[in-house]
């Protein structure tokens, strides 16, 4: 029973794991590379990611997947920056921005729990749609930094103390995530829908407006993100979200969240978010091509999605191993003593 326990535990686990050793061959092969400075610009580096990873996790597990995160964040950040170039308000530009992202959410989650259209074709389609609505709303062009407020791009390079504002903000909605995952009946919900949606009707669960929600809380943090990459590079790029729906589903599935849903927990999405912003920074440290990171975004979806499969398989198997043990040791222990 034993080996069972420890089956169960080192799949769940393994991301820790992995990133420890990451962390210690990174290390070997440059003595630098395990420093404060190099650990806070990683994080400074998984911020905008993390926004949109957290929420996303939600919404995988519930079963549904959003592939026009990192579009809306380009929308938002553009509808965000002609704003703010238009009316020199930053607090204006930050409203519009996460109304943009929530309207994409509002839509996608319209179309996907209401009209039960499946989640994979309309966010792959809405990712057309959102990017191809960034680069018409600017013609292509980039917002430069000249057009922003001062308050905007001062935010780039903000700290609370010692702390980049981006990292406060990321530390902020990890814990959120935590607390409404562990501690809320949302929560509960969540995985229940993703576990068995039926069963999760029959408990009373309100399946449509809990999706629903979701997938408005996914793109007003994928508009958040984009604000915040704007700020950093001191700029609203048209383009500055493309990529970041694959490095969000790499880093989800990578933290532990079973893409058929049910599964999943905040901490591992963490471990996995730390995975894969320490791997691409180890490449950087190690002179790698950005051709090669390319390609490792892909490879590293690909191991992802391979290991989640396997991950789910060792567990439903260990559980039915453990209950068919239990089952075979219950007659013995409960058969009544001979006089």
């Amino acid at each position: 029973m034993n080996t069972e326990r420890i089956k169960i535990f080192a799949a769940k686990n393994g991301i820790f794991l992995a990133l420890i050793v990451l962390i210690a061959v990174f290390s070997i092969l440059r003595p630098n590379f395990f420093s404060f400075a190099n650990g806070q610009s990683i994080l400074l580096q998984a911020s905008e990611l993390g926004l949109i990873a957290i929420p996303a996790a939600f919404l995988i597990m519930s079963g549904s997947i959003d592939l026009s995160v990192g579009s809306v964040a380009s929308a938002a950040a553009i509808s965000g920056g002609m704003t703010m170039s238009s009316t020199g308000s930053t607090m204006l530009g930050f409203l519009v921005a996460i109304l943009t992202g929530a309207l994409a959410g509002a839509i996608n989650g319209f179309l996907i729990s209401y009209l039960r259209l499946n989640s994979f074709v309309v966010t792959l389609g809405a990712l057309s749609v959102w990017g191809g609505l960034a680069l018409l709303m600017s013609e292509g062009k980039t917002i430069p930094r000249a057009e922003l407020p001062e308050t905007f791009r001062a935010i780039g390079t903000f700290k609370i103390g010692p702390v980049p504002i981006q990292i406060v903000a990321l530390v902020l909605v990890i814990a959120l995530g935590w607390y409404v995952l562990n501690h809320t009946k949302f929560g509960k919900e969540v995985k229940a829908i993703g576990g068995n949606e039926r069963a999760a009707r029959l408990m009373g669960v309100n399946v449509q407006r809990s999706r629903f929600l979701l997938f408005v809380a996914t793109g007003a943090f994928a508009a958040l993100a984009g604000l915040f990459l704007s700020a950093k590079v001191q700029s609203a790029n048209p383009n500055i979200g493309s990529g970041l729906e694959l490095e969000v589903l790499t880093v989800v599935l990578l933290g532990g969240v079973a893409f058929e849903g049910g599964v999943g927990r905040i901490s591992g999405v963490v471990a996995g978010l730390l995975f894969f912003r320490v791997l691409r920074a180890g490449l950087v440290f190690m002179q790698a091509s950005p051709f090669l990171q390319t390609i490792l975004v892909g490879a590293t979806l690909i191991v992802a999605v391979a290991l989640d499969s396997s991950v789910q398989r060792i567990i439903r198997k260990s559980w039915a191993n453990l209950g068919k043990r239990a089952v075979a040791e219950e007659p013995a222990n409960n058969a009544p003593e001979r006089s």
